[in-house]
């Protein structure tokens, strides 16, 4: 306690002048919108594309893989062999976001965030190439190692993107625009749903172009991110390049408007000086963000463990018992990716006026209820004929719940409760452990639905009641506030608990 209470006065000096009034951006300038497409066309897009695209040309690589060991060995290969390596071809893309989300902050810190999304499109453009090239070379593994970069690709981008999108946006429009890394996710996937249409590049011979098209957006971000300006708070903080830094905040916010971001930096840099940008180890190491990790852990375990996935396990199920013929299934596919697309950009809407808090808040409530009437639609789906319509818009509720909740202000959070300093490597941790969880509920899955069939919706019942349970207690709102003031509230939360002696065991070893 008499470390954190000597950091606390420490800050004190830069601390007292935050509610002095400054001058605020309100409407985004085009230049900074621009950078938030470029930024992400080439990032989080890819990791929604990428998830969505490998769905459409299931069988069509299934029997591709058919014909290229029968040619070899001159025999057909077996169901198990099969099903083993289209899914290793599937679930390597997670193992590679791993590594991606592992190198990600390192990268970042080095090379910068702008320089990083720019490198990262290597493993974009090397994956199209191996993919594409599969099929003429009568080749399989060359789908594994393409589908392995397109993982590292993603993995990098969704740790880097939210970096540069939330340090390039003014204190007041920070969520709306870091709403951007949840739009261009959502975007992907229903672009990956479209183009995997039979009407465009769904037909079995098409299926090497439909994966080698995850060249085109890294190709787009090659060609104008260039053109824009690096994080202003790397410029300054980490480069120490003041000059650079007004540079790239008149060029994102006018000339005129740029002074009182540019104030906010300076307090940042000054409350940084001799401070080296952190290892993941050395956040778990500072006992001043304890809650900070606690919540990383918890919103980012959810996000993956919380029902999503099972909504769009049982969808074609549920669109089926509702009479949709099943060849007409993946237009309604489409139609839940485009609902989650449109949550997203409500979200963007509504971040700046209702605040992070009641919209995760809400967002989970919302889920919990859904929880409970798919539960029960579920398992009453034929006892009338209007029942499965009841699971039909029990789906797209549990989808919008999502995207206007946790789909879209977790990384926002991410964002805004490090400093400059400590930022990579959370969001290392972060994609770890959202790639880990990803991962995971992907192995064990199959095997929580077989086991409890619809009653697994009360699994996730209990999980989307507790997070939202936490996140009221334990989280305090971060709209329009300064990094340094976000952090100063969870250390006085972390003071307030302590002199209650609330801590818990788990909190304790946290901090060891």
């Amino acid at each position: 306690m008499g470390k954190d209470s000597g950091e606390l006065k420490e800050y004190q000096p830069l601390l007292k002048d935050f509610k002095e009034p400054v001058q605020q951006i309100k409407v985004p300038s085009k230049s900074l919108l621009l950078a938030v497409w470029a930024a992400g066309i080439g990032g989080t897009f890819q990791y929604g594309y990428n998830i969505s695209i490998i769905n459409a040309p299931t069988k069509s690589v299934q029997n591709f893989i058919n014909q290229t060991w029968t040619e070899r060995y001159n025999t057909e290969i077996s169901t198990q062999m099969l099903t083993l390596l289209w899914s290793t071809i599937v679930s390597i893309f997670t193992l590679g976001g791993l590594v991606g989300a592992s190198v990600g902050g390192t990268l970042a810190i080095r090379f910068g965030r702008k320089g990083t999304l720019l490198f990262n499109n290597t493993f974009a453009l090397l994956a199209a190439f191996f993919m594409g090239l599969s099929y003429p070379s009568s080749t399989y593994e060359l789908l594994i190692i393409g589908r392995f970069l397109t993982g590292v690709n993603a993995g990098i981008a969704i740790c880097v993107q939210p970096l540069y999108i939330g340090e390039i946006a003014p204190r007041a429009l920070r969520g709306a625009m870091s709403m951007g890394t949840s739009i261009f996710i959502t975007g992907g996937i229903l672009t990956g749903q479209v183009i995997g249409l039979k009407e465009l590049l769904g037909k079995e011979e098409y299926w090497p172009i439909l994966l080698s098209t995850t060249c085109i957006p890294a190709v787009l971000q090659l060609l104008i991110l260039p053109w824009f300006p690096e994080s202003p708070r790397y410029l300054l903080i980490d480069r120490g390049d003041d000059v650079a830094c007004t540079k790239a905040l008149a060029w994102f916010h006018g000339p005129d408007k740029y002074h009182g971001e540019k104030e906010d930096i300076e307090r940042e840099r000054d409350c940084a000086i001799g401070i080296k940008p952190k290892k993941p180890w050395h956040l778990f190491k500072d006992s001043s963000l304890r809650w900070q990790l606690l919540t990383l852990f918890v919103i980012h375990t959810s996000q993956q463990l919380n029902g999503i996935n099972a909504i769009y396990f049982y969808a074609d199920y549920v669109f089926t018992q509702a009479g949709i013929p099943a060849d007409k299934i993946p237009y309604a596919t489409v139609g839940t990716g485009a609902c989650e697309c449109i949550t997203a950009l409500t979200c963007g809407l509504l971040i700046e006026s209702l605040g992070r808090r009641a919209l995760i808040i809400g967002g989970y409530s919302l889920m919990s209820l859904c929880c409970v009437c798919f539960t029960v639609a579920l398992t009453f789906q034929e006892s009338s004929t209007w029942v499965p319509y009841l699971s039909m818009t029990c789906v797209f509720a549990f989808i919008l719940s999502f995207g206007l909740g946790p789909g879209g202000v977790t990384n926002i959070l991410t964002t805004e409760m490090f400093t400059q300093t400590d930022r990579p490597a959370a969001y290392m941790i972060s994609g770890s452990i959202n790639w880990t969880s990803f991962f995971l509920i992907g192995m064990i899955f199959p095997f929580i639905v077989n086991g409890l069939k619809q009653y697994c919706f009360l699994v996730f019942l209990v999980i989307c009641c507790l997070v939202a349970t936490y996140i009221f207690f334990v989280v305090p709102e971060t709209k329009n506030k300064t990094f340094l003031e976000i952090q100063s509230e969870f250390r006085s939360r972390k003071k307030l608990i302590a002199a209650n002696g609330t801590e818990g065991p788990l909190l304790s070893t946290l901090a060891m």
